[in-house]
């Protein structure tokens, strides 16, 4: 705690500038608050500056150096060369600080006040900043926490050299003939695709007995065969033991039913999940109370033990997704206002893998339908009858709507294949508005597009396919 400084008085402070904390400062702004935003390192958090967008980034030029390398039906000769170094400087300077710059614009236009530096609580009512040339005290009306997360370290798998994390793998000095990741969830598969993509060997070892979880089997099926067919190795029910490094190499050592193995590659890759930030920011001097794994408790209006501290995004209970941190800080900042629809009562929150085929998901599932015993049906349409995906060759995948029996009311859906993190969005909206299927299906579809796969799915869920 401080003891006699002088304390400078707020209106709306925000900790953290990641997708749900710029978010919430510019909604906050347009709202009338007065908003001071405070950011430990770069604008745009995690999220913008090392991952979601520069992951994408890397994503893409892998489908393209693909692409340039294998035999199309196209009657195209592509003979592609890599420039690993342009590559990079491609990502930073024209995705990330792009993006980046764009969101500090914003936040200037809102007259949204930004400090740079680390917060903590005092109390319930006042935060010390660091900053690099002293601190500064602000007694404020209201806070949103918005402080992220962190990777999980392993302590026999600590980061550094070639041990790296989910960050450190997007800028590598090289592609690595070899890269080894400990962890087959949504990041280790989607940089492990990319990688693979851009011409590494890569093997993912998992501690469960299957890969990608929270996609079905069924979804996950073509994008582990495609990435098993590129050369692509996944162990499975595998403990990851230690690590030794040289300067040239990696050698993870794992256990698999009860012996030990180990493989060398130039990289190692640990990405086991993520943990919440809340343990940096003093929360143990404040009011506000914290759950299992340093979440903290709040309401629908994101709105925590104390009633004029709120909390969101990664730091709460619910997927590490940045849209989900975005809808929050909406919420949240709404909440502050004193809005009617300030309550986070969603039903749908789609979920995307951006592997090679890609993956998403909302509502409803196959498996939550049985474990919830609900009255539903399953109705699918593949990419294979969709003009649009033929001529692009990118036939592989399928559409799955889950409507409930009596009523045809849209529960759920999954898709894999061309699109699917855009696809997505039309089937979240007609669950949140309580649609049918036969809504769906009696929307006109421009043609040829990968949407009028949604039709044709809604009209297999009416018993009217006709395109199947």
């Amino acid at each position: 705690m401080v003891v006699g400084a002088e304390a400078t008085d707020v209106g709306t402070v925000i900790i953290g500038s990641g997708p749900g904390g710029y978010v919430a400062a510019i909604r906050a702004a347009e709202l009338g608050q007065d908003v001071t935003l405070i950011e430990r390192d770069n604008i745009g958090g995690v999220c913008l500056n090392i991952g979601c967008i520069p992951s994408k980034a890397l994503i893409n030029v892998g489908h393209h150096y693909r692409d340039s390398q294998e035999e199309n039906p196209f009657g195209l000769s592509m003979t592609g060369q890599l420039d690993w170094a342009k590559a990079q400087d491609w990502k930073q300077h024209k995705v990330v600080d792009q993006l980046t710059g764009g969101v500090a614009m914003l936040l200037k236009k809102h007259h949204v006040q930004i400090i740079k530096g680390e917060a903590t609580f005092n109390d319930n009512e006042t935060l010390n900043v660091v900053q690099e040339d002293g601190h500064q005290l602000l007694r404020f009306e209201n806070a949103i926490i918005a402080a992220g997360s962190r990777p999980v370290e392993i302590s026999s798998l600590k980061f550094g050299g070639r041990i790296v994390d989910s960050t450190g793998v997007l800028s590598l000095p090289e592609v690595p003939a070899h890269l080894i990741i400990v962890g087959g969830g949504v990041i280790g598969s989607e940089l492990g695709g990319a990688y693979s993509n851009l011409g590494a060997k890569v093997t993912i070892v998992e501690g469960l007995d299957h890969t990608l979880n929270g996609f079905d089997k069924e979804m996950t099926k073509p994008v582990l065969n495609d990435f098993k067919k590129h050369g692509g190795e996944i162990i499975t029910s595998a403990m990851a033991k230690g690590a030794t490094q040289t300067d040239k190499d990696v050698t993870l050592t794992y256990e698999v039913d009860g012996k030990e193995q180990t493989v060398t590659g130039d990289y190692l890759l640990v990405s086991v999940g993520r943990r919440a930030n809340s343990d940096t920011l003093g929360l143990n001097n404040t009011d506000v109370k914290v759950g299992d794994h340093g979440l903290i408790e709040v309401d629908n209006q994101m709105k925590t033990s104390v009633s004029h501290i709120y909390a969101i995004g990664d730091i709460v209970a619910g997927p590490a997704l940045a849209h989900k941190a975005s809808f929050e800080g909406k919420v949240a900042a709404a909440a502050i206002s004193g809005a009617s629809n300030a309550h986070d009562l969603h039903y749908s929150l789609p979920a995307v893998a951006y592997t090679q085929y890609e993956l998403a998901t909302t509502g409803e599932t196959p498996d939550s339908v049985k474990e919830k015993g609900l009255n539903a049906k399953i109705s699918k349409f593949p990419f294979a009858g969709n003009g649009r995906a033929l001529a692009m060759d990118a036939g592989v995948g399928f559409i799955r709507l889950i409507t409930d029996k009596d009523s045809n009311a849209m529960l759920g859906a999954q898709i894999v294949g061309p699109s699917a993190s855009d696809l997505i969005s039309e089937l979240s909206l007609a669950i949140e508005n309580g649609l049918t299927s036969e809504d769906i299906s009696l929307t006109i579809h421009p043609h040829p597009t990968l949407g009028e796969a949604i039709m044709d799915a809604a009209e297999v869920a009416d018993g009217l396919g006709i395109h199947v």
